[in-house]
């Protein structure tokens, strides 16, 4: 019966002590968030806002929508050469009519 014991009583000051060291960590990454965050808006000027660092105008919005067209477009043909390099579908070959979706009858 003491083992049972022991092993609630370590579980509790284990929860306990776990708690206390995330709380801290925790605290002191928000700090140094903060204190980098307010860096950066120093930097870039007093109000620090995304309309000033380029992240919600217009031409910004433009180039991140023309940026992740160039990736999608590299993705699909990384896709197409990989689909090309295996040949086709559960070892049938690859032909322009086969649909992947119908069942072959034996």
């Amino acid at each position: 019966m003491s083992q049972n014991d022991n092993f609630a009583g370590g579980f509790i000051v284990g929860a306990l002590l776990g708690g206390v060291v995330g709380g801290v960590i925790g605290a002191l990454a928000t700090v140094r968030i903060k204190n980098s965050n307010d860096s950066e808006s120093t930097a870039f000027g007093d109000s620090g806002s995304l309309d000033e660092l380029g992240g919600t105008d217009e031409a910004g919005m433009e180039t991140a929508r023309r940026g992740l067209e160039v990736k999608i477009a590299q993705l699909n043909s990384a896709i197409d050469d990989v689909r090309q390099q295996l040949g086709g579908i559960n070892g049938h070959p690859s032909s322009g009519s086969h649909d992947p979706s119908a069942v072959d009858s034996p």
